[in-house]
């Protein structure tokens, strides 16, 4: 096709998650109801780490920029998505196609990049427990958190600047619920094998060493409590559990999605719904409930506000 005869296109059309009006009423209402209980309980965890002089450790604090970065994870696509389950026609344009896929990626590879800031966290901790506080001070957090998300924003940069020199000129239509890199690749009116494996090295290669490391170095530790004295030993052990349980909720339907990426796979919508909605924000409320530090200042929080409410009604 000549370049001459090209259409640009303007808007992409979503699919979405099921044709069937009936589905997406259902789907609608359980959505919306997950987020008006999860979103809270996210929101709950920023408030009491900030607010408790006792959560000052630097656990707490990559725990509530965990929730931070979440909340602003299930920002990016889930509104769009509920807004979408009722209308009939359901349109991006070509900026908001590639915003979502911006922000999506930016906040996904800073996620995971603090996930390695907390593994770093854990090793210190258990490992050089004499130079925790030099090794993993308050400065030393913020500049971990502030390269997580350099690191997410050119991760980010580079996989939109690969996907924005591309030309589309129809089709225009997306298997999908929102933009990601996959779908809106193979609607190029060109060769993509080589941004196809660009992409391929900047996504799923990060996506994929980011896991093993973590693997690898939860491993380690482990391995390390096991040989030392018990005492004190089950609470750290607990700690590096469930900080493995968060990172295979998030790596692995990332690894299904993103390191397949020449062809479509089984059930993708599903894994994608539970990727960008479900999963980001249940990953600081299973660090929450696996922690009786937080449980008690959250209760000591809803009790002190509660008594304040009730001074104030009489």
């Amino acid at each position: 096709m000549g370049q001459e005869n090209w259409t640009v296109v303007t808007t992409f059309v979503l699919l979405g998650l099921s044709p069937a009006r009936e589905v997406q009423l259902i789907l609608f209402f359980l959505f919306l109801l997950f987020y008006t209980v999860i979103l809270p309980g996210n929101v709950l965890i920023i408030l009491t780490v900030w607010g408790d002089p006792r959560l000052g450790s630097p656990m707490y604090f990559l725990l509530a920029n965990l929730a931070f970065l979440d909340i602003c994870y299930c920002s990016v696509t889930p509104p769009k998505m509920l807004a979408d389950f009722f209308s009939r026609r359901k349109t991006i344009s070509y900026m908001g196609c590639m915003a979502q896929i911006f922000f999506l990626h930016l906040l996904g590879a800073a996620e995971a990049f603090l996930l390695l800031t907390m593994a770093y966290d854990r090793y210190v901790a258990v490992c050089q427990p004499l130079r925790y506080t030099s090794m993993v001070s308050r400065g030393v957090c913020w500049a971990l958190v502030g390269a997580s998300w350099a690191g997410g924003f050119i991760h980010a940069i580079i996989l939109v600047g690969l996907i924005a020199q591309l030309p589309f000129c129809g089709p225009n239509v997306l298997d999908n619920f929102f933009c990601d890199v996959p779908q809106v690749i193979k609607l190029a009116c060109t060769d993509t094998a080589l941004v196809e494996i660009l992409t391929f090295s900047n996504n799923g290669l990060v996506i994929l060493l980011c896991f093993l490391l973590l693997l690898v170095s939860y491993s380690l530790l482990l391995l390390k409590l096991r040989a030392c004295a018990p005492r004190g030993q089950s609470k750290v052990a607990s700690t590096c559990i469930t900080h493995i349980i968060v990172v295979f909720v998030m790596f692995v339907p990332a690894i299904y999605i993103y390191c397949l990426p020449f062809r479509a796979v089984p059930l993708e919508k599903v894994v994608a719904v539970l990727h960008t909605v479900v999963f980001p924000l249940t990953n600081p409320m299973i660090y929450t409930l696996r922690n009786k530090e937080v449980k008690s200042a959250m209760r000591r929080m809803v009790g002190r506000y509660g008594s304040w409410g009730r001074e104030l009604s009489k």
